[in-house]
């Protein structure tokens, strides 16, 4: 039985021609300590990929503002030929009604208008007028034959300009839509004839020349 010297460890071999340093192990560099030229290449990169993300931040965005206004103007559009189709529809179911306030005008001319049938003939005006429609046409007014239909067609010296003598059949409008011109009897000036107004202008240039033919003073 093998007995131990007290007081002596046990070293590692050493090999032939090594000094007792090379037997002590050496110290593993430390982990995780970065160059300085590492971490800005890194910086750099993230750098980058921000701008990136901005850069595709700025088209959503751009393309979302687009998409928003386009579909406003969709919306302002379907509005706008909303209302048009209701006019148009309006226009329509009115125009076919004239033919029916033509008569209910005859009948209140000839003082026919009367019992029954002059509640439902103002019943029917009232809808027609709450939908917009508007009667025109007066006697006295100068012609205008974006609004008037001139069917007769006179001279009268009491005229200045072609004016409507009478109203054969009054016009409708809505809004600033004509449904149907006034179709009136117009008149004109006599034709040579001159105005009073410009008659009387012409006087002055004749007395003028009595005063200057006058007597000469010696």
């Amino acid at each position: 039985m093998t007995e131990e010297t007290p007081g002596f460890e046990e070293k590692p071999d050493v090999p032939s021609g090594a000094t007792p340093d090379d037997a002590e192990p050496k110290a593993a560099p430390a982990q995780g300590a970065a160059p300085a030229g590492d971490a800005s290449a890194q910086l750099a990169g993230l750098t980058a990929q921000l701008d990136q993300v901005r850069t595709a931040l700025g088209e959503r965005t751009a393309d979302l503002q687009r998409l928003q206004a386009e579909y406003q103007n969709y919306r302002r559009r379907v509005e706008r030929d909303r209302i048009t189709v209701r006019e148009i529809a309006i226009a329509n179911l009115l125009t076919e009604l004239l033919p029916v306030l033509d008569d209910i005008g005859r009948a209140r001319e000839h003082g026919e208008l009367v019992g029954g049938f002059k509640s439902v003939a103002e019943s029917l005006e009232t809808v027609a007028a709450k939908m917009g429609l508007q009667q025109f046409g007066k006697e006295g007014e100068p012609f205008d034959p974006t609004i008037h239909e001139a069917l007769m067609h006179s001279y009268a010296p009491d005229v200045t300009e072609t004016t409507c003598v009478a109203i054969l059949q009054p016009g409708y409008r809505i809004g600033e839509r004509t449904i149907r011109p006034a179709r009136v009897a117009v008149a004109e000036p006599q034709p040579g004839a001159t105005p009073a107004k410009a008659e009387g202008t012409e006087e002055a240039p004749a007395a003028a020349d009595e005063k200057d033919n006058g007597p000469e003073e010696g």
